[in-house]
C-alpha cells in the first residue's frame, strides 16, 4: 500500500497471521512480530534495517519474534504500558503521540481493552492507517479473553469514530469466517452480501482480504452495527428477551460468534 512517504506491506506468518511492515526507504518498522524468521528474511531481501517494533498486546503470536529481531537489529520496542513489559522498552498509553524510530509519521495510541486487558492500537493519521492487532478484524472482532464485553464494545466504538477512509490493518486472515457469521446475524444487508461474495472469490484464489477500510467495516461488520434493528432482533431471537442497549446486543452476538 503506497503512501506519500511510506509503504505498508504484509509478511505472512504461521497459518493466518499478518506481520505488518512500514517501510521508509532502507528503514522499516514491524508491527506485532510473532516470528522473527520470515521477517529477517524479508528485511534482508529488501536490504532494510529494522528501526522499531510496535506491539499491540502480549500474545505469543504477536511478540514471539521480538527477541530474535533484537538480536540482529538495534531497534526500539514500543508497546502497551499495561502488558508485555518483558519485551517493551518504550511504554505508550492512551492519547500518546510519538514518531517511531525510523519514521517521520506520528502514531497516536488508542487503548482498546477487551481481547486482552492492556491491548492498544496505533493510528497513523498521515498514513490513514490503523494497526489494531486482535481488536477489530475485517468483518469481525477479537475474542474476549481478559476483558469484558462492555470493554470490547467501548473499544470498538472508539475505533468506529476514526475517519471512514482509514485502512484497517488487522493481524489475522479471518475475514471469510467472520463474514459467514455476519450474514447469519444481518442476512438482509446487501453490502454484506456483496462483500461476502467478493471475499469468497478472493480466498478461493488465495488472495488477502486485508486491509479493509473503516467505511467497509461500518457497512458490514456486525460488531460495529449493533444499533441496527435486524441485528438487535437476531440477538433477541437467540436469547428470548428484549435488548435494552447496544452494549447488551453486542455481548449477545459476541457470545454467538464464540460458538459459531
Amino acid at each position: 500500500m503506497n503512501t506519500n512517504t511510506c509503504t505498508i506491506s504484509a509478511i505472512n506468518g504461521f497459518t493466518d497471521n499478518y506481520f505488518w511492515k512500514i517501510s521508509a526507504g532502507s528503514q522499516a518498522v514491524i508491527v506485532d512480530p510473532g516470528d522473527a524468521k520470515p521477517l529477517i528474511a524479508d528485511l534482508i531481501q529488501h536490504q532494510q534495517t529494522l528501526t522499531a517494533i510496535l506491539i499491540t498486546h502480549h500474545h505469543a503470536d504477536h511478540i514471539g519474534g521480538v527477541n530474535g529481531l533484537k538480536d540482529k537489529y538495534p531497534c526500539i520496542v514500543y508497546g502497551p504500558s499495561k502488558e508485555a513489559q518483558n519485551v517493551v522498552e518504550h511504554s505508550v498509553t492512551e492519547h500518546d503521540r510519538f514518531q517511531p524510530q525510523g519514521l517521520s509519521e506520528t502514531a497516536e495510541i488508542i487503548e482498546v481493552p477487551g481481547h486482552t486487558a492492556g491491548h492498544i492500537s496505533y493510528y497513523f493519521p498521515q498514513l490513514k492507517a490503523l494497526f489494531c492487532g486482535d481488536t477489530l478484524f475485517a468483518g469481525g472482532c477479537g475474542r474476549i479473553f481478559e476483558g469484558t464485553a462492555a470493554q470490547m464494545f467501548h473499544s470498538l466504538q472508539k475505533l468506529a469514530r476514526l475517519p471512514v477512509d482509514t485502512r484497517v490493518y488487522c493481524a489475522h486472515e479471518y475475514t471469510l469466517s467472520n463474514l459467514r457469521f455476519a450474514i447469519t446475524v444481518e442476512p438482509h444487508n446487501k453490502a454484506l452480501q456483496q462483500r461476502l461474495k467478493s471475499v469468497e472469490k478472493a480466498r478461493a484464489n488465495n488472495q488477502p482480504t486485508v486491509p479493509s477500510t473503516l467505511g467497509e467495516e461500518l457497512a458490514t461488520n456486525p460488531f460495529l452495527r449493533v444499533n441496527q434493528t435486524e441485528i438487535r432482533q437476531t440477538a433477541e431471537a437467540a436469547t428470548g428477551y428484549m435488548m435494552h442497549s447496544d452494549e447488551e446486543t453486542f455481548a449477545v452476538i459476541r457470545k454467538m460468534k464464540d460458538s459459531f
